[in-house]
């Protein structure tokens, strides 16, 4: 397997795929002195530490598959041109992940890769997803070109496009959510991992649809070592059996719940995003006024019905007249007829004030709609989000999609994330987050959670370390670059404000098991993150795995490996290639999509696909000696 890229998802990618599945990769990298080596990637703080990671985890590779894939093979290279790409053996590869910050040059390589093998399996890390749908049709439709005499069915090539941003915002958001931990998307259901305290005495823990894991024993110690990667009683343990999980007393637990989606829907059309609520046209002040004036024009009405005895139709007609000042005096008439022509004009007179305020104050709003919001007076129990770049943007929009109430910090006026904050009407505060009165601004003191993602590891620190003094038992999530700085931070943060919830979290960390599961060739749905470990969602077609076909879902259940979820009920030619997409519906328009309660006993048939749990390492030993064609839309998934 071929890995080219620029940054730290290269060499987490290329350490995950040697490490965990006992790949033969090639790792292509630029030069430290090379413009694509010099260039600052803004998903990385810096040149220097991506060097550093780069040497760790060479030596790691190396130490971890001399015994099973060989010494790893490192080459270095300003671009992946022809020649590169050659040379790193493209023609002989069996996948190749194009990582590279800049979505040109992996287009670029893409092409060239599947022209010089067209049964490559191709990862490409695209920011655009639109391009990325358009760009796996189109490299797939080259592959058929290319070899004339290839047969569609029997093709060997798939394209998966993937954002790195994108497969880290569910954790990322969630992270910020009580009590939605960690989100995947599957067939138009959001499926959550919901961490659960221990039930107290006498009370029944809900298991949801199954026990996905039993977390540390140290989760509730402030100066533990949640998420370590040691063994023991005290360990997190992934996909427990029963019995373990009944053994297990006093542990929190991480549960999988399927819920629906019922969200607000997205506005279309030329006006979406300039639309605003009646409310917010006007000041409370200016209703209170024009409700005023209402009442009053109502109260003279029904006295001018009671005093002059006409028809209340009538008395109301000539009251508004009276209020315009367009009817006839009441020379001649009686006192009160007069007495009410009097109040009436002065009525009108107030009124005239207001009702010009309201204009100005309804066209002000009109002119600002599509402009940044601040956040209101009496905002509280929102998410503070730092930074609108790459991974905040997305981050920002999975919030909305859970309507969780956000207030955004961006220093850069042009931020590409202002654009989708502007459209969903979020308010945003533009300011260096570093500066005195900005987190304040965001109304940090009354905000739930706060999640600094800006590139910068040391202005996310300096956030959260201030956001803490003003509020202790503010939840906090940060984005920081390297592991045993984010552990370090973790571990004192925790240390000092017990009470308060505390996580760091690495987007290339997070992004890498969805990047090597495609390389692997199998659908990924998503990863989940459990404390340090990682548990990945798969949809799997049951043909050419001993370890699940003619096997009931009970036996097929290996504890700490692999654990069947639920199963596609759609007929095979029905199927669709990604089960993120939206529901399908069957001729009753009844949704035809997964069924998640599962029988224990049900028998696993060749042409099932399922959806499945499993640790990194349990989903490696599945697919490593399957049936060609046993991974859905990807061949034999292993890679050669």
């Amino acid at each position: 397997m071929v890995v080219c890229g620029d940054d730290a998802l290269a060499h987490r990618l290329a350490a995950e795929l040697q490490e965990i599945y006992g790949q033969s990769v090639v790792l292509v990298t630029p030069s430290p002195g090379s413009a694509g080596g010099a260039r600052s990637s803004p998903m990385s703080p810096g040149n220097g530490r991506v060097s550093a990671l780069r040497e760790r985890l060479t030596a790691a590779m190396t130490r971890t598959t001399r015994s099973e894939a060989g010494t790893p093979h490192t080459m270095e290279a300003p671009e992946p041109d022809e020649a590169v790409l050659a040379e790193a053996g493209i023609g002989r590869a069996v996948a190749l992940a194009l990582v590279y910050d800049d979505d040109e040059t992996n287009i670029r390589a893409a092409l060239i890769a599947r022209r010089r093998n067209p049964r490559i399996r191709l990862v490409i890390r695209l920011y655009n997803r639109k391009l990325g749908q358009h760009l796996e049709e189109l490299l797939d439709q080259t592959a058929l070109v290319v070899t004339p005499g290839l047969d569609p069915a029997e093709l060997d090539a798939s394209t998966t496009v993937l954002s790195d941003a994108d497969t880290a915002a569910p954790a990322l958001a969630a992270t910020a959510v009580a009590g939605s931990s960690k989100v995947v998307q599957a067939d138009g259901l959001l499926l959550r991992a919901a961490e659960r305290t221990p039930p107290g005495r006498g009370e029944i823990a809900d298991p949801g649809l199954c026990t996905l894991a039993l977390l540390s024993a140290t989760t509730s110690d402030p100066a533990g070592t949640e998420g370590s990667d040691g063994s023991g009683d005290e360990a997190p343990r992934l996909l427990p059996d029963d019995s373990s999980v009944a053994a297990a007393t006093g542990r929190g637990t991480v549960v999988l719940e399927a819920v629906s989606y019922a969200g607000p829907s997205t506005p279309t059309g030329p006006l979406a995003g300039r639309s605003v609520s009646l409310g917010s046209l006007f000041s409370r002040r200016l209703r209170w006024s024009l409700a005023g004036g209402a009442a009053a024009v109502l109260a003279l009405a029904v006295t001018s019905w009671i005093v002059t005895g006409d028809d209340p139709r009538h008395a109301a007609y000539i009251t508004v007249l009276d209020l315009l000042a367009i009817d006839d005096p009441a020379i001649g008439e009686e006192t009160g007829r007069q007495v009410l022509q009097l109040l009436a004009g002065i009525l009108g007179l107030l009124l005239l004030p207001v009702m010009v305020a309201a204009a100005i104050e309804a066209l002000g709003t009109f002119r600002t709609a599509s402009q940044l919001r601040n956040p209101p007076r009496g905002l509280s129990g929102h998410v503070v989000l730092l930074g609108l770049g790459k991974v905040g943007t997305r981050v920002l929009a999975r919030l909305r999609e859970l309507d969780i109430p956000v207030v955004c910090v961006e220093e850069d006026p042009e931020a590409r994330g202002l654009t989708l904050a502007r459209r969903l009407r979020v308010p945003t505060v533009i300011g260096d987050v570093t500066e005195e009165g900005v987190l304040e601004a965001a109304k940090i003191h009354r905000a739930h959670a706060l999640l600094a993602l800006t590139s910068s590891d040391t202005t996310n620190l300096e956030a959260a370390l201030y956001a803490r003094s003003v509020k202790p038992d503010l939840r906090v999530a940060l984005r920081l670059y390297d592991d045993g700085f984010a552990t370090a931070v973790y571990r004192t943060l925790r240390t000092a404000h017990p009470s308060a919830l505390t996580r760091s979290r690495s987007v290339s960390t997070l992004a890498a098991p969805a990047f090597a599961g495609a390389m692997m060739g199998r659908q990924i749905l998503g990863a989940i993150p459990v404390e340090r470990s990682v548990l990945l969602i798969a949809a799997i077609r049951v043909a050419g795995h001993a370890q699940l076909e003619g096997r009931t879902v009970g036996d097929a259940f290996r504890p700490g490996a692999w654990r069947v979820l639920a199963l596609d009920a759609a007929p095979p030619a029905d199927r669709l290639p990604d089960l993120a997409a939206p529901r399908r519906h069957n001729a009753e328009d009844q949704p035809a999509g997964l069924v998640w309660d599962l029988h224990p006993g049900y028998v696993l048939q060749p042409q099932d696909r399922v959806v499945l749990a499993a640790t990194r390492r349990g989903l490696a030993e599945l697919l490593r000696r399957p049936v060609p064609g046993g991974v859905d839309g990807a061949g034999d998934g292993v890679g050669g």
